[in-house]
Parts: structure tokens; sequence; C-alpha cells
């Protein structure tokens, strides 16, 4: 051992140790602390920066695992109904395990307790908490667990999660006020980004708006500007199918004439009842009706097969007010899609007035043009009457004063027949001046309406209601002696699946594409035995021949019976 004077030299050394040491710790702490505002103050100005929302809410999740040094993050997004969660944006977790994870939370357990008490949760261990009842299999295991909730403008917009600190340490004090403050900057971005969305999304409805508008002025036809709706309404919106449909009229039903989309034509041409499909209820209440799951829902009859992959809907009308509605417009999101909100539907609701303007122009447009040709009949009758009519019976009695004086037999004869022949052209010119002043098919139900009357009235022998699908100028196009054949044939065939297919479902097509019409009606029943009756098939087949077309009979893939009868609209 040393002196005691040696002990009093080292004495002091050691204490400068302690101190030199304590002193270094401090530093350190103090630089960690720097380093964490520093990265902080990086990760607020990085969330700041972006203006997309979903590439914000990933920043947002990044950043929050990097500043506690978390293995696992996400952020969930609480929907509408403040319940459960309507989005979900993890990091630390791969595609593949996602997919066998399977579908992302809703918002029960741990994540619900937050949903419900939005406060900073903070535990050591997920399991141990009342409300955590496990994961779903193939989920990587989390013990340690961080929660704080996101406010956008003292709304909750959702929460960020965070598991398994690295290292197997535990979140601490620092680490809650470092996430709440990131949440707070979270909170600012997000409505950054959600007020330039809706700024983009306002910019889009306007120019659409303005395209209708100079399609309006341009008179194009009502048909093509519903399109131009149809497509500008879902490409907006995302939706993945987009449909306009119209009221028929004295039927009671509407009818789909503008179909964009996925499987499109599974829904063109479709005749919709009023009480059991979604654009029906929307026309109804002249209000906008919303589904969740348009493919599952039991206000909307499946048949036919419509929304297979389609999921959260809104079916807006078109035109509400003094003159109600006079068309709907449905709008459907691909399934797992977010549902429309209650903004996008108001939006929806004044983009939709675009297509009452259309329809308006183009009816007093149709209505003037109907004006002007019978004003022009009128005047061709006047003329015909005041000129023609008048000269031929001037004509007509000169001849017959002049036929007494005729002493030739022969020659007196040929006059007597011209001055008939005059009085049989003022008769045939008078018929045609009553033609000119009525109008043709005036309180006439269109094809479109016999249709659908007769599928109405044979629903309630059948025991269901056959789907109905028709397109094409079936009104105009097809002359009124086919028409007569063709409601003829559906009555018959209808008939025929009552007494004999036991079927429970039947579906109607008539299509015409301004050479031929063609009606189809296909039945699940029990098929055409071939040792049964066919006189009534005959009667149909004849009808076709008649008119110089053919019928046909066969047998879908799932059994039944299908009718194809078949005519031209001019004779070969």
């Amino acid at each position: 051992m040393g002196s005691p004077e040696e002990a009093r030299v080292a004495l002091p050394h050691l204490r400068l140790d302690e101190l030199l040491e304590e002193l270094q710790a401090r530093l350190d702490a103090a630089r960690g602390t720097r380093d964490r505002v520093h990265s902080l103050l990086e990760a607020v100005l990085s969330v700041g920066r972006e203006l997309d929302l979903e590439q914000a809410l990933h920043s947002i999740v990044e950043a929050a695992a990097a500043l506690v040094d978390a293995e696992y993050a996400a952020l969930g997004v609480i929907g509408p109904d403040g319940r459960r969660l309507s989005a979900f944006h993890t990091v630390g977790v791969s595609e593949e395990q996602i997919a066998r994870i399977g579908p992302y939370p809703e918002g029960h357990g741990i994540l619900g307790e937050l949903i419900h008490h939005p406060e900073p949760l903070r535990l050591p261990k997920i399991a141990e908490h009342p409300s955590s009842y496990g994961f779903p299999p193939h989920h990587p295991p989390m013990n340690t667990f961080l929660g704080v909730p996101i406010r956008v403008r003292d709304q909750i917009f959702g929460n960020l999660y965070l598991t398994e600190k690295r290292g197997g340490a535990q979140f601490d004090e620092e680490d809650v006020s470092v996430t709440l403050t990131l949440a707070v900057a979270a909170g600012v971005a997000i409505d950054n980004a959600r007020l330039y969305e809706e700024s983009r999304l306002r910019e889009r409805w306007l120019q659409a708006n303005a395209e209708i508008t100079h399609r309006l002025m341009s008179d194009a036809a009502r048909t093509e500007v519903l399109a131009l709706i149809a497509e500008r309404a879902g490409e907006i919106t995302g939706a993945a199918l987009t449909a306009v449909a119209l009221p028929m009229e004295d039927t009671g039903a509407l009818a789909v004439e503008i179909a964009v989309g996925m499987d499109a034509e599974a829904h063109q041409g479709l005749v919709l009842s009023m009480d059991n499909s979604l654009m029906g209820l929307a026309f109804s209440a002249a209000a906008p009706v919303t589904s969740a799951d348009v493919g599952h829902d039991d206000r909307i009859s499946l048949e036919p097969p419509r929304f297979e992959g389609l999921g959260p809907a809104v079916a807006v009308p078109i035109g509400t007010g003094d003159v109600g509605a006079r068309g709907v417009v449905l709008l459907a999101r691909e399934t797992g899609r977010p549902v429309f909100t209650a903004t996008e539907t108001e939006t929806l609701q004044a983009f939709a007035a675009q297509a009452a303007v259309a329809m308006e122009l183009a009816e007093r447009r149709q209505a003037a043009e109907e004006v002007a040709v019978l004003q022009d009949r009128d005047r061709i009758a006047r003329d015909l009457h005041d000129l023609a009519i008048q000269r031929l019976f001037a004509t007509g009695m000169t001849l017959q004063s002049a036929g007494r004086f005729i002493e030739h037999d022969e020659a007196a004869e040929r006059v007597a027949r011209a001055v008939d022949d005059l009085d049989e052209t003022i008769k045939i010119i008078r018929s045609t001046i009553f033609g000119l002043r009525s109008r043709d098919g005036a309180g006439e139900a269109g094809l479109r309406a016999r249709t659908v009357r007769v599928v109405g009235e044979a629903a309630s022998v059948v025991g269901f209601a056959p789907s109905v699908r028709m397109e094409g100028l079936l009104d105009t196009d097809v002359p009124r002696e086919i028409a007569d054949h063709l409601v003829a044939v559906l009555s018959e065939s209808l008939t025929n699946i009552a007494r004999h297919a036991h079927a429970t479902r039947a579906e109607v097509a008539l299509v015409t594409d301004g050479r031929e019409v063609r009606l189809t009606v296909t039945d699940n029943g029990v098929g055409i035995p071939a040792d049964g009756r066919r006189s009534g098939l005959s009667n149909l087949r004849e009808r076709a021949e008649q008119l110089g077309g053919r019928m046909e009979l066969a047998v879908p893939d799932g059994g039944g019976t299908t009718l194809r009868w078949r005519v031209p609209l001019k004779k070969p």
C-alpha cells in the first residue's frame, strides 16, 4: 500500500473520473435528445410536404416507426360510422405475410380500445390487456405496444399503432411524447392533403361540367350526353360501374339506357322494378340511396346476377324538385373499396343536375322539331285543300258541264270517267290531309311498354318476376305488324313456362340493331321432353317464317330452355 499522502492524491482522481463519466453520460443523453429532436423535426417536415393523402398516410407510419425504433407500425383510418376501421396502412409486414394473414382488421380488441377511448395507450405485453383476444394465424408475434390517436380539426381521424420496440426494450414516456408530437403534425398534414384533394376533385367536377355544357350547346343527342355524364362520374369517383336508368312510360319501371364499366353488358337494357332495385328506390324517393354491399343487399333483387365483384354503391336521382326525378345514376365500386361518403353523394347530386338539364334540353329540342313537323304538315294540308282540291274540283265541274255538249258517245264516256277520276283523286287528297293533321301512333303504347306489361301480367302466373332486358330503338324501328307478333310470341312463351317448365327463374331479352329484332326467352326449368306436344311451338315458328325469320330452341349450360325468335325488320 502506498502512503497516506499517495491515497489523498488518488481520491480526487477517482472522484474526477466519476464526474467525467457522469458528464459524458449527460452529454450522450443530450446528444441523443438533440438527434431525436432533429429526427422528429425531419419527420414533421417530411410528412408535411406530402399532398397526396395516401402517400401522406404511408409517410406518417414510416416516420413513427423510425422515431420510436418500432419493428411494426400501422395507421388505422376510422370509418364514417366511428366504430370500425375503413383503411389500414402498415409498415414492417411484407405483402406475402399480409396475404397469409387475411383481411385487414376492422377495429376489435386492442385496436378497438383506442377507437372507443382515444387516449395514448402503452402496454408492456399486449396479451395481458383485458381487450386482447389474440392474433389470427400467420400473424407475426407482437408484445410491446404503443398507440396514439390522430386528430384532424378536433375529429378523430384514426390511430397510430406501434409494436415490438427493437432490442426487446419497452416503450417509454419519451416515446409517447414523440409519437404524440408526430400525431399533431400528422393531423395537419392529413388536413392539408384532404384540402388539396378536395380542390383537385372540385376542379375535375368543374371541367366535367364544362365539357357537358359544351356538348349540350353543340346540339348533341341526349344519349350521347348521358353516356358522357356516366363516364365522367365513374372516372372521378373511382366507380367500377356507372349506369343511367330512365322511367318507362305507363309501366312503373325503369330501363337502363346507359351502362359503362364492369359487366356493363349485364346491366344494359335491364328493366328494373321500383321496389327491389337500388335505382328504383332512389327514383321513388327522389333522394340518394346508398348500399355498403350492393351484391348482398336485402333490398335489391339479385336476379339476374349482375353485381359480382362490386361492393359500395350509390344511386342518385337525376333532377328533383317540382318536376320530380327524370332518371337515376348508379355508381358502384369494387368489393373492398371505401363506401360513398356524404360529401361525395352531395357532389354527385349536383353533378346529376347536369343530366337533368341534358334531358330537359333534349326534350325541348325534340318538342320543337315535332312542332316544326306538324306546322309543315298543316301548311301542306292547307295548300292541298286551298289550292289543289279547289282547282281539281273546278276542273271537274268544267268537264262535267262540257260533257253535255259532246255528241260523240265514246268521247262523252271518256270525259265522264275523267270526272269520276277527279272525284276519286279529291277523296284521296282529303284522306291525305286528314292523315297529315293526325299524329302518328297517338295514344298507342310502344313495344317497350307492351313488353313490360306482358311480363308483369305473366309474373302472377309463373310465380316469380322474370327479368327483362331491352336494347335498341324498339318503339321506332320495329313496325306495328312485327310488334304484334312479338307480343304474342312473348306471351305464349311465358305461358309455356308457367304450364310445363316448373322453372324458378326466367329471363327475357328483346334487342334490335335496326336490321332485325331478336326475342330470347330463357328459363331454368325441366326443358322440353322429346315426346312432348309442340303445337304451341309450331305456331311460334310459323309466325317467324311468315315474317321471313326463324325460331330456334337450345339448352343452356345450367339446364332449362332457351327460345330464340328473330325476324328481319325489312322483308328480303
